[in-house]
């Protein structure tokens, strides 16, 4: 269980409780280190993180909390180890950037699910579905049902789930850790953040264009990149916890990147926190507004 973020709390012991009737817990013993906003320097928490992805014993990494921080040691984190021991990160919020990495840099598929130190203010039933996404289980109900949709109401939208937290989303553009949107069913929370600074981080994503692209070069537009928006199938959006009246600025950046999409996902900082796969295969319902997972969060 690392910290790779910010400090973390008290809390954190109600989490380690809820984890540790199903699991035996490694902890670093400076997992509680602080400095200023984060939980240790850099190297403390990117050399804790690597740590976890060498140990074979290790068979998933829960983070204990988010806040800020991810960001900057996600160059110090080693792929090669990843890849050569699959194993599945969980979290979200500023753990949306260890999961994109995961991802893009080995391939490998995480859980944007709660961090610790969310589990014991979570219903339990939450909890238990995190752990079983982890463990590889195929949850036989959807993950969400009564979405309600908007653009295209019709026909069902399959690819891989792909998204999390929208500024950091939106702040991974022009990295080699941007999320892919190819293809893909994106899925977006955010708190916190006032609909103006949403519009500017959904127009980001969607105005991400290939190295060297020129807006105005002749014979068209700017190439675009798999970051960008437009190239997803539609978008399916969780909690937007005090972020005001951001549902229709939300719709209308959806619209002009021709996508369809879905409210109501219970993910993010709300009262719920259902964990949902990055990088595995769904399908919105876009009759039923059901989205339903169709292959394990986790490859065997």
């Amino acid at each position: 269980m690392p910290a790779p973020a910010s400090p973390v709390g008290d809390d954190l012991l109600a989490g380690l409780g809820v984890l540790g009737r199903r699991y035996r817990i490694a902890i670093d013993p400076q997992v509680r280190s602080a400095a200023g906003f984060l939980a240790g320097s850099d190297d403390r928490r990117a050399g804790e993180l690597n740590a976890y992805l060498a140990d074979p014993d290790v068979r998933g990494i829960w983070i204990a909390r988010g806040g800020y921080g991810i960001m900057r040691i996600l160059p110090l984190l080693d792929g090669d180890l990843l890849r050569r021991d699959p194993k599945p990160i969980i979290g979200f919020s500023d753990g949306t950037a260890l999961l994109a990495w995961a991802h893009k840099i080995a391939g490998v598929r995480g859980i944007h699910g709660p961090v610790v130190t969310q589990l014991g203010r979570l219903p339990a039933a939450d909890a238990v579905w995190a752990m079983d996404l982890a463990e590889g289980a195929l949850p036989r109900e959807p993950v969400a049902i009564a979405l309600t949709v908007h653009g295209e109401p019709r026909g069902q939208f399959s690819g891989p789930l792909v998204g999390g937290n929208l500024c950091l989303v939106a702040r991974l553009v022009g990295t080699p850790y941007a999320v892919d949107f190819s293809g893909a069913v994106a899925f977006f929370e955010e708190v916190g953040e006032r609909p103006y600074r949403i519009d500017r981080d959904l127009t980001q994503i969607m105005l991400a264009t290939g190295p060297g692209s020129s807006p105005n070069a002749p014979g068209g537009p700017c190439r675009r990149t798999g970051e960008n928006l437009a190239g997803a199938r539609c978008a399916v959006i969780g909690d937007l916890v005090d972020c005001g009246d951001a549902r229709p600025i939300i719709a209308e950046r959806l619209g002009a990147a021709g996508l369809a999409g879905a409210f109501g996902l219970p993910v993010g900082h709300g009262r719920r926190n259902r964990a949902v796969p990055f990088g595995a295969r769904v399908t919105l319902d876009g009759a039923s507004g059901t989205l339903s997972l169709d292959e394990p969060a986790t490859r065997a």
